[in-house]
């Protein structure tokens, strides 16, 4: 194992060996921390009441709800033997996956989810029911879930859930934007009294990987009735060796010859291929309540985060065979008076993250009052290491801030409910609320020379570089990323006003009827939307029900969609070939993109349905559900317009006529096309408790999407008569096929006394890394990954855990398209990663 890992991991072993009766007494003297199940209400029966998706006084619980919502609880989460919530959530939830490499850009740092196959901007992440803000860094360049600004869920410590709630069902007409496929509610742990402590260490097999991490909470009371529980979790992950294959030379070659100096280079330069992040995180958290009458109490909480990311990007070289730049021609860029053996550039990414509510809870003349208000914000510096602007010549330096991104939100909610009687089976539940949302996205210019251009020509000179590249002038800007230029900052902000209405009613003792509309304003061009919902369940007989339910939803287009622009280098297919260009995302509200036809992005608009059967007797649970999910006018990111084979000097004159006179390309968001996703979620659960070998606790889950494109905007008048593809075959099958359709998840969970074991193994389906030309595509098998954890309880308050993520040590097939750094062997959109098996121990204390 590492020795940073080991280190650590033995530190907190030794912290806590050295004091076992301080251990064993801290357990006789104070209750151990509440489980999962404390922070879960339950019926008469015992059942898990849930709060997502349904308002008012009515409980229900996973079996009666009239829509699939799984509850997973902070066992389950620790139990996966991974840190950060999207792997978890990755690892236990069938419809939700997350490639290993999506794309360019800061994408490979704060990777995308997609849910039921659509991009995580379509899923509404709730922390304590109220709404949290997204990140402020748009995925750009990534070619799964590209342009998407989804919350960063990683930036929540695991250590303060309580438990999590998902809702597999649209609820937009509950929640408001973004609630298509979808709503996540991660809510905080509400235990008074007790505390934990965790040290976690581990690295993949053979690769490296590192990774340590410490996580507490510690909760206690607060007035009379109430508490404060606090968190925190700090966590270190290295990058993993690359997973490429050795170059064939690094040196420009020497008369014809192999360079001397190759014989003790580095051959395996993609050092970005696989894991490419290394990782500091320190995530903190606190929850309080404190009830101040009766019927009253004041509640709070709020999440702070910092991370520190050193992602190692593209490998850049100069060779005479033709190996140069970022497997392209660019290797007039890798100027050899500052780097002679070529370099690995470092993306870096200093993040601020927070949110904070504030709010109380009441009782007034026959109604349940909830007042709240919330703010949050993702503070984003970007900057690059290890690399050069190549046109300010050798004396360009190697660091260099890049900008700086944020994104603002604020929301105030005022939600009523009462029980009304209507003389049916149970009280008429009715809801209703206002809200109110302030938003801000702000793009900030770096320095100016992570972006000017400083007029440098290469000297034609006698060296092999001299003599390949003299008289060029490299591309202004650095060789791996560009920094943001005054001309493409930008800031803009917005205002909503919701209103809904929600009821609950049990019609008959086995009919229940939920309906929920909701009407919103945006203050710009999302304008006005309503959006409703119908659900229903009948119990047939006892323990078997159907369920199902129609929405219909919308997804406001983000302010970073609007308003995001950057310049910068970047490679383009044609064909086969990769060309180094220089390209500028437009805002779609600037005069160049007007001119190419953009339009004000409008929301998206979602049409839902879902039908299913739930079965449930003594120890099993089945649960089987269908949905269909029509997308329209979803948002989407052009393709490179002006290159050679897509408009060419045409695009580039109506560039140059808007202001626009140094690229080689553009490109914008746009209402492009819409979409219908079909799919099958199956969930069954059985507990088996035997007197002599222990208790068993087997799951099966089935998850099962397909999307398809139903029509794709014609060409914008302004592009009418040029021969241009707006969203070409790439983008259309990187919608379809880039993430697999099926996925299989199998667990069992053993316990004994002391001992316990869990073990899960999951099938991912094929899937496809596509082309502009079929001949090209590379399509990947499926593969069935296993986990495993055992675990000893040492004492009331101590236990132990080691377990290994994909035991087997599986990778992907090995047929990608190589690039010239020698990435890409194992492809790129891996679920399961590209690095291999990881080993881990943890080490847990309960106090």
């Amino acid at each position: 194992m590492n020795k940073f890992v080991l280190s650590s991991f033995l530190a907190g072993v030794s912290f806590l060996a050295i004091s076992p009766a301080w251990a064993e007494d801290a357990a006789d003297a104070a209750p151990v921390a509440e489980t999962a199940s404390d922070n879960v209400a339950a019926d008469a029966e015992g059942a898990a009441i849930v709060v997502t998706g349904a308002r008012g006084r009515i409980q229900r619980s996973v079996a009666d709800s009239p829509v699939p919502i799984d509850v997973i609880s902070p066992q389950e989460l620790k139990n996966t033997g991974r840190t950060g919530l999207k792997e978890i959530l990755g690892n236990i939830i069938p419809s939700l996956s997350m490639p290993a490499l999506g794309g360019g850009g800061t994408s490979a740092s704060v990777r995308p989810i997609s849910i039921r196959g659509l991009s995580g901007d379509y899923v509404l992440v709730l922390v304590n029911g109220k709404r949290r803000h997204t990140t402020s860094l748009i995925n750009n360049l990534s070619r799964i879930s590209g342009g998407s600004t989804p919350v960063d869920i990683d930036l929540i410590p695991t250590s303060a859930v309580g438990r999590i709630e998902v809702l597999r069902d649209g609820a937009a007409a509950q929640y408001g934007s973004d609630a298509i496929s979808g709503v996540i509610n991660i809510i905080l742990d509400n235990a008074p009294r007790g505390g934990e402590f965790s040290v976690t260490g581990g690295q993949l097999y053979d690769k490296g990987g590192a990774l340590a991490q410490i996580a507490g909470s510690y909760g206690t009371p607060l007035g009379d009735g109430g508490f404060a529980r606090f968190s925190i979790e700090a966590k270190y992950h290295d990058r993993a060796d690359s997973s490429a294959q050795p170059v064939p030379y690094v040196y420009p070659l020497v008369n014809g010859q192999p360079d001397p100096r190759e014989a003790d280079a580095n051959h395996l330069i993609a050092g970005g291929y696989g894991r490419s992040n290394r990782d500091k995180i320190v995530n903190t958290s606190y929850n309080a309540e404190l009830p101040v009458g009766d019927d009253t109490t004041l509640y709070s909480f709020s999440t702070l985060s910092y991370r520190d990311i050193n992602d190692a990007r593209g490998a850049y070289f100069a060779s005479a065979t033709g190996y140069g730049g970022l497997a392209n021609t660019s290797g007039a860029s890798v100027l050899p008076q500052l780097y002679p053996a070529g370099f690995q550039a470092y993306r870096r990414i200093w993040e601020w993250d927070w949110q904070a509510a504030l709010g109380l809870r009441s009782e007034f003349a026959g109604w349940s009052l909830d007042l709240s208000t919330s703010f949050g914000r993702d503070n984003v510096k970007l900057g690059a290491d290890n690399t050069l602007n190549p046109s300010l010549g050798p004396n360009s330096k190697s660091s260099f801030f890049m900008g700086r991104q944020k994104q603002d939100l604020w929301v105030n909610n005022l939600d009523l409910s009462r029980d009304v009687d209507l003389g049916l089976a149970k009280p008429v539940s009715l809801s209703l609320g206002v809200e109110h949302r302030w938003e801000r996205f702000q793009n900030i210019a770096g320095e100016p020379d992570s972006y000017r251009d400083g007029g440098y020509v290469i000297p034609a000179d006698g060296t092999p570089f001299g003599q390949l590249y003299g008289g060029r002038s490299p591309s202004p800007g650095l060789v791996s990323f560009t920094g943001t230029s005054p001309a493409d900052a930008s800031r803009i902000s917005r205002n909503n006003v919701a209103a809904y209405v929600d009821l609950l009613a049990d019609l008959t003792p086995g009919w229940f009827l939920g309906l929920a509309g909701r009407f919103e304003h945006y203050s710009d061009s999302a304008g006005n939307t309503f959006s409703a919902k119908a659900s229903t369940r009948v119990e047939l007989a006892r323990g078997l029900a159907l369920r199902g339910g129609v929405n219909t939803g919308f997804r406001a287009p983000s302010l970073a969609q609007t308003a995001f622009s950057t310049t910068q280098n970047t490679v383009t297919l044609i064909g086969d070939e990769r060309v180094s260009t220089v390209s500028k995302f437009l805002p779609v509200n600037s005069e160049a993109a007007i001119a190419l036809g953009a339009k004000p992005l409008k929301p998206e608009k979602s049409l839902n349905f879902t039908a299913g059967v739930t079965y449930e007797t003594g120890p099993f649970r089945l649960t089987i559900d269908a949905y269909q999910i029509r997308i329209d006018d979803r948002i989407v990111k052009t393709e490179f317009l002006g290159t050679a084979s897509n408009g060419g000097a045409a695009i580039k004159n109506i560039l140059v006529a808007n202001g626009i006179d140094d690229v080689d390309s553009a490109q914008f968001f746009t209402n492009a096309i819409d979409t219908r996703t079909r799919g099958v979620d199956v969930v069954g659960e059985y507990t088996l408790d035997t007197a002599s070998l222990g208790t068993f606790r087997l799951n099966a889950a089935y998850s099962y999407n397909r999307t398809k494109i139903l029509h794709v905007i014609d060409n914008p008048d302004a592009l009418s008569n040029l021969n241009v593809t707006l969203f070409g075959r790439q983008a259309q099958r990187d919608l379809v096929a880039a993430l697999p359709r099926s996925k299989v998840v199998l667990s069992s969970n053993w316990s004994l006394d002391k001992l316990r074991a869990l073990v899960r193994v999951t099938r991912y389906g094929t899937y496809t890394e596509s082309s502009n030309l079929a001949a090209s595509d590379r399509r990947f098998g499926a593969k069935w990954v296993a986990d495993a954890e055992i675990g000893y309880q040492l004492t009331e308050a101590l236990d132990i855990a080691v377990g290994a993520n994909n035991l087997f040590d599986v990778y992907p097939d090995r047929h990608g398209a190589i690039a010239a750094d020698g990435s890409g062997l194992y492809g790129n959109f891996a679920p399961f990663g590209l690095s291999g098996g990881f080993y881990y121990a943890r080490l847990g204390l309960k106090f």
